[in-house]
């Protein structure tokens, strides 16, 4: 639930009250793809400004399925073709401006998803992951399922942002067969078990057809303690044979607590769940909600968590978001 979500709840609260065959990696032409934006709040104004923007695809991904990868993919060092998932109120291009290009550039095969574009009035301005979310994660499986199509890979890795980083990757996983075809989850700023958003939940539950009304059900069914949130988690966090990845910023005012989005691992697979604060890893980043993947550090910790031999490459850099963003 990024930075249009708590924009958009802010506004509704207030009107209350007023792959094919691998090729050697010797022969693949090094990428180039840059983004057209170095900030979340570049990106939003793109796709406010021009809603079409909003169904455009960020650099260095696809966001049709059944499109080959771009050039510059390294099959042979990057079999597993990656999937972003944006999260609640945003879309491909203003989630994956930065996220998006630097993963090509390292020769992954991209494709990012726009989703659940139902239920609000904020759909017309380029919002999406509005509806709910076991829909969602039901267009997420088809195109999950074109995307090994079209490349002949036999696993993805999935990358999302707050919804789609957690509940509705996780709702695919669980309840529409996904996790025979997904290796890693890797999210960042998860809201897997829910959401207090600094104290508003209690406020857009007492108003709840007011709240569906303006941004659709999937909002709601983030908060602490709704009935989706019981069914996603009740046997446990995790799949069978599925590895996850959480990047969590303690300076999250949307996900909050920001350790509800931290998985708890089997209890016969420890290794199957890496929970990660980022500023554990970079203390002089302070990236919120909104801007942590437009953070080069986390940038860095996706690419990490996709390809381990990437860690000795990096070192952090000093991240301070202006205008600070929740």
């Amino acid at each position: 639930m990024p930075h249009r979500f708590g924009t958009a709840v802010a506004a509704a609260v207030c009107s209350l009250a007023p792959l094919g065959s691998a090729v050697p990696a010797a022969a693949v032409q090094p990428a180039d793809h840059q983004p057209r934006h170095s900030t979340v709040l570049g990106a939003f104004a793109a796709t406010l400004l021009s809603p079409a923007t909003a169904n455009s695809r960020p650099p260095g991904a696809n966001t049709d399925p059944d499109s080959p990868c771009l050039p510059g993919t390294n099959l042979h060092d990057h079999p597993r073709p990656v999937v972003l998932i944006h999260g609640t109120v945003e879309n491909a291009y203003d989630n994956w401006n930065v996220l998006a290009p630097a993963l090509a550039n390292a020769g992954y095969c991209v494709y990012a998803l726009n989703y659940g574009a139902t239920g609000s009035p904020l759909n017309a301005l380029g919002a999406k992951a509005t509806g709910r979310i076991e829909d969602s994660a039901r267009e997420l499986a088809t195109y999950v399922d074109r995307v090994l199509r079209t490349t002949g890979a036999r696993k993805v890795d999935l990358v999302g942002h707050s919804q789609g980083a957690g509940p509705m990757p996780r709702q695919y996983l669980k309840f529409e067969g996904g996790a025979t075809k997904v290796h890693r989850l890797v999210g960042l700023a998860p809201d897997n078990h829910g959401t207090t958003l600094s104290g508003l939940d209690s406020a857009l539950k007492a108003v709840a057809p007011v709240t569906d009304a303006a941004l659709g059900p999937a909002p709601l069914q983030q908060v602490t303690g709704s009935p989706f949130q019981t069914a996603l988690n009740e046997g446990g966090d995790t799949m069978p044979g599925v590895k996850y990845t959480v990047l969590a910023t303690a300076y999250d005012k949307v996900v909050t607590p920001y350790t509800s989005g931290f998985l708890t691992a089997p209890p016969n697979d420890p290794g199957a769940v890496t929970n990660i604060t980022l500023q554990d890893v970079c203390p002089n980043d302070t990236s919120g909600h909104a801007d942590i993947p437009y953070s080069p550090n986390a940038v860095n910790l996706t690419l990490d968590a996709l390809d381990p031999t990437h860690r000795a490459t990096w070192t952090c850099t000093n991240v301070v978001p202006f205008p600070p963003l929740p």
